[in-house]
């Protein structure tokens, strides 16, 4: 579990700046507008694989998953682990770092 509610408005701030570094390469925080990865506004409640204008690993359409705050964490830290034939390339190793970029993304709508 990642924490309470304050925790979480406590490490957004963190996490625009882990997104900002790590994500920000492949993945849009703007509604519909997608790079080589999906956006990630409204990714928190997501159906995976679920944007229509986005061409998504076959692997990930089919997974099943929703982005709960607790599937987020498992994902980053080993995308190709947690959805064997994921596109995703990198890990966000550290449980800190995962924590922070989760709770700046449950900030997007």
């Amino acid at each position: 579990m990642l924490g309470s509610t304050p925790a979480i408005a406590q490490a957004a701030p963190a996490g625009a700046t882990v997104y900002q570094q790590r994500c920000s390469l492949c993945h849009s925080v703007v509604p519909d507008k997608n790079g080589v990865a999906p956006s990630l506004a409204g990714v928190v409640g997501r159906k995976a694989g679920s944007l229509a204008k986005f061409s998504y690993s076959p692997a990930l359409k089919a997974s099943g998953i929703v982005w709960t705050p607790a599937q987020l964490d498992t994902y980053l830290a080993n995308p190709q682990k947690a959805v064997p034939g994921s596109r995703m390339p990198l890990a966000l190793g550290d449980p800190a770092l995962r924590k922070a970029v989760i709770a700046y993304l449950a900030t997007l709508k």
